[in-house]
């Protein structure tokens, strides 16, 4: 149980770093927010996600027990590096970054000589929206919650992050090492992303608008999307995720062969295969249900 007592800040006031500021508020914490546009503070007050809330780094920093960075990656080293001296003694720093390897040896070099922890965390409830406006709490009652910590970090840390998917209400939580983190995100994420998109990009089929069925939408739900994060995220996973393309490419193509050559037994067999993979994950949804 997190003491109320401790102040969180919310760098990055977004989607993610939005509903992290209304669900700790729910909780009864005291949450400051800092975000780059007063609009977004102001829509924050207005609407109880945060006690207090500026577009300038100063007193805030300095006040926080844990700052919870809601920013793109590479952003937040630039942060880190500028306004790191504000940092509270003892305080705790995590953030919500969708990729680890090339971010937290970074930060965490960055911050070695100060009384300070960073430990990562990858929040796994994102949404094809973006914004504060669209911040809710009910997009994480059926989610994962990933800590990624390393040599660096306390036993004292990954409790705390535990204690933080639990009060924000995650279904489960795991650990995993930055490496694995990013395999596994290459492959369950950015890589539906890549098929998503190319698959929107295929050729124009905004003619199809009026026929189209649940099977398009819910394979292209996620081509909305946000340009500058994403194409970020691809390229600090670049290595990893050219290996998932290339085996999805090799796992179509082979598709492709057995159609061509009109392979009844192989097409069935992948059918068979797949069918069995995703009850797999039909069985988990029920138990977060």
């Amino acid at each position: 149980m997190i003491s109320k007592n401790k102040k969180f800040l919310i760098v990055g006031l977004g989607l993610l770093g939005g509903s992290y500021a209304l669900g700790l508020k729910k909780e009864g914490y005291t949450v400051y927010g800092l975000a780059r546009r007063q609009e977004t503070i102001d829509y924050a007050l207005e609407n109880g996600f945060i006690d207090k809330g500026q577009t300038e780094c100063d007193e805030f920093i300095t006040e926080a027990d844990v700052v919870i960075f809601g920013l793109y990656p590479t952003k937040m080293i630039e942060w880190v590096k500028e306004y790191k001296h504000l940092f509270k003694n003892k305080a705790l720093i995590t953030d919500v970054s969708g990729v680890k390897t090339n971010i937290v040896s970074v930060i965490q070099d960055e911050l070695k000589d100060m009384d300070v922890e960073f430990i990562s965390c990858h929040p796994m409830a994102g949404r094809e929206t973006s914004g504060i406006e669209y911040a809710n709490t009910e997009m994480f009652k059926n989610a994962n919650f990933i800590i990624t910590p390393t040599e660096s970090n306390t036993k004292e840390a990954i409790d705390f992050c535990h204690d933080l998917a639990y009060t924000l209400h995650f279904n489960h939580i795991a650990i995993l090492t930055c490496e694995e983190h990013d395999y596994m995100i290459a492959f369950l994420s950015q890589l539906c992303h890549m098929i998503a998109v190319s698959l929107m990009n295929t050729h124009d089929n905004s003619h199809l608008v009026e026929y189209t069925g649940d099977s398009f939408r819910d394979l292209t739900r996620i081509a909305c999307i946000n340009e500058n994060m994403w194409t970020e995220l691809f390229l600090l996973n670049k290595d990893i995720l050219l290996d998932e393309t290339n085996q999805f490419i090799d796992s179509i193509s082979h598709f492709r062969d057995a159609l061509q050559n009109e392979d009844t037994e192989e097409m069935k067999r992948l059918f068979v295969q797949s069918t069995k993979r995703r009850k797999m994950f039909n069985t988990n949804d029920k138990r977060k249900r």
